[in-house]
C-alpha cells in the first residue's frame, strides 16, 4: 500500500490535474487503485492552494467516466466470455456478474448510480453494465453524477483534514454513512420519477 500511495502522489505531483484523471481512469477500469488516496491527495493540494476543489472533483469524475466507458465497451464487446477469459485479471468473477445482474434487474440503469456511491462496488460495475447492455446514455449520466459526488466528497474531506489528509482512510465509515444518505435520496427520486412515468403512460 505504501508503494501505491507513493505512485499516486508521484503522478499527481508531476501531472497535476492530468494525474488525477489518469489515477481515476485506472481505478474505474477495474484496477484496484484507491480513489480515497487519489482524491485525498488532490484535496491536500487544494488545502495548500495548488488546486481548486471543484476542478479537482470534475477532473476526477471525467477520469472515472473514461475508465468506466472503456470497461463498458469491453464488456459489451466481449460479453460473458470476457469474464471467463479476463475476469481474473481484474478480480471479477462470474459470481460477481450474477450479483450485478440481479442488481440491474431490480434497479435498471439506476444501479450504476447506486454502485458509484458504494466503495468496493463502484470499481467493477462498468464491466457487467456493458455485458448486460445497459443503455449507454443512462450509463454515462449516472456514472458522471455518482462519480462527481464521490470525488468531491473525498477531496473535500481531505481538504478539511489538511496536513493530515492521509487519515481520510480512518473516516471511511463517516463517508459511507453520508453516501448511504445520498443513496436513499437518490432512490426516493427514482421511485418518484418512475411513478410519474407510469402515471403519464396510463394517461
Amino acid at each position: 500500500m505504501h508503494q501505491v500511495v507513493r505512485f499516486i502522489i508521484s503522478i499527481i505531483t508531476r501531472l497535476g490535474y492530468w494525474g488525477i484523471f489518469v489515477g481515476m481512469f485506472i481505478e474505474s477500469a477495474s484496477i484496484p487503485l484507491p480513489s480515497e488516496i487519489i482524491m485525498g491527495f488532490a484535496g491536500y493540494l487544494v488545502f495548500i492552494g495548488k488546486m481548486t476543489l471543484w476542478k479537482a472533483a470534475l477532473v476526477g469524475a471525467l477520469g472515472n467516466i473514461s475508465g468506466s466507458t472503456f470497461m463498458y465497451v469491453f464488456g459489451k464487446t466481449g460479453g460473458r466470455l470476457a469474464v471467463r477469459k479476463f475476469g481474473k485479471f481484474v478480480h471479477f468473477s462470474e459470481a460477481k456478474l450474477l450479483r450485478a445482474e440481479k442488481m440491474f434487474k431490480k434497479w435498471g440503469a439506476f444501479a450504476v448510480f447506486i454502485a458509484q456511491l458504494l466503495p468496493g462496488v463502484r470499481t467493477f460495475i462498468s464491466l457487467p453494465a456493458g455485458i448486460l447492455r445497459i443503455p449507454f446514455g443512462y450509463f454515462i449520466i449516472y456514472t458522471f453524477i455518482g462519480a462527481l459526488i464521490w470525488c468531491y466528497l473525498l477531496a473535500f474531506a481531505a481538504f478539511k483534514l489538511g496536513e493530515h489528509w492521509q487519515l481520510i482512510s480512518k473516516y471511511t465509515k463517516e463517508i459511507e454513512i453520508f453516501m448511504v444518505l445520498v443513496l436513499i435520496a437518490g432512490v426516493i427520486y427514482w421511485f418518484i420519477r418512475r411513478r410519474k412515468i407510469e402515471k403519464y403512460g396510463r394517461d
